[in-house]
């Protein structure tokens, strides 16, 4: 159990990050994040009350509601050993072949009455195929003539024609995660390299579309990693930045891992806030599993966006939970 009673004296290490990334909004640097990852549990509290004080400074109390459409189920090539789509892995996912038009479109529909301001169109694969591309750029224009969504797209490792093409057809961000620290990658994928991340990730941004860009905690990554991670994050700069928490799924190499601890879930969140300040912090997968009952928290601890609804192979909390909890704490859900 966590204690949010805030009764110990200020932590000299929250003291001094209140005026830097507070006051003045500049982002938290190495140093200051070792010395907020090492805080005690019983300081962990002040940081989540600062983290939620610089959400509410420079992103205000609305918060980015997002749909997920898993747009061809399984299959993947690649090895990322926390996922049930790659088709190498035994896992209970059931492949499936790329959707419509009309089913992207309804998708679309569908997230825009469940009051999501962002539709993110999702493929698990190393790159888009052509024809892959056309579907999914075809699907965006429908989508964008007929709806008011943010449309995102995640379509694995792209070049500057893949980006261009995407952006001609409408499509508004881009997603791509780095997954974790440069260091711990390589027990993340083979498959493929973090520089390749990167490049995807800068050639995003090079070719003018917002970027989103975040990873998953919990895969077994150590606190030096966590830090490294929020710092290469950092330096893109990517306008959305989803926190996700490792939910083990069966069949995969990581299905026998644990979820992190509650503490350090809400820690790091409140870390990338501080690491971000002006950043849509997106509270993402595996949350109801490593929070429960704390996903209030989570919200409370510097996040200024969740996923609504599922997670491409794992299901979330029913809508309206999660717009009673946004309701609850004050929050505005953005149009």
């Amino acid at each position: 159990m966590i204690d949010t009673r805030i009764d110990s004296p200020p932590h000299p290490a929250v003291t001094r990050a209140r005026p830097a990334v507070l006051d003045a909004g500049v982002p938290a640097d190495r140093a200051l994040l070792e010395e907020l990852m090492a805080l005690p549990a019983d300081a962990v509290p002040q940081l989540l009350a600062l983290a939620n004080d610089v959400r509410e400074r420079f992103c205000g109390s609305g918060v980015g509601v997002e749909v997920l459409f898993n747009a061809k189920k399984g299959g993947c090539s690649e090895d990322c050993n926390f996922c049930s789509q790659a088709a190498r892995y035994a896992s209970d996912v059931i492949p499936e072949t790329l959707q419509t038009v009309e089913s992207f479109r309804s998708a679309a529909r569908d997230a825009h009455a469940r009051g999501a301001s962002e539709f993110c169109i999702v493929v698990a694969v190393r790159g888009p195929s052509e024809r892959l591309l056309e579907r999914v750029c075809e699907s965006v224009r429908a989508i964008k003539a007929e709806l008011p969504l943010h449309v995102a797209v995640s379509l694995g490792i792209m070049n500057d024609d893949h980006l261009v093409r995407l952006r001609e057809a409408g499509a508004d961000k881009v997603n791509h995660n780095l997954e974790s620290s440069r260091r711990f990658f390589p027990s993340v994928c083979t498959t493929h390299t973090f520089e390749e991340r990167l490049t995807t990730c800068r050639a995003v941004k090079a070719q003018g579309l917002e970027l989103c860009c975040g990873g998953i905690i919990g895969m077994g990554e150590t606190r030096e990693d966590r830090i490294d991670f929020l710092l290469e994050l950092q330096a893109l700069e990517p306008e959305e930045v989803p926190v996700n928490f490792l939910n083990p799924r069966p069949g995969t190499p990581f299905g026998d891992r644990s979820t992190v601890e509650p503490i350090e879930a809400l820690r790091f969140v409140a870390l990338t806030r501080l690491a971000m300040p002006r950043a849509l912090v997106r509270f993402a997968g595996g949350r109801e599993v490593t929070l429960q009952g704390l996903q209030n928290l989570g919200m409370l601890s510097g996040a200024s966006g969740l996923v609504l609804g599922n997670y491409l192979t794992t299901e979330g909390q029913p809508d309206d939970r999660d717009f009673r909890m946004l309701e609850e704490l004050g929050f505005e859900v953005l149009a």
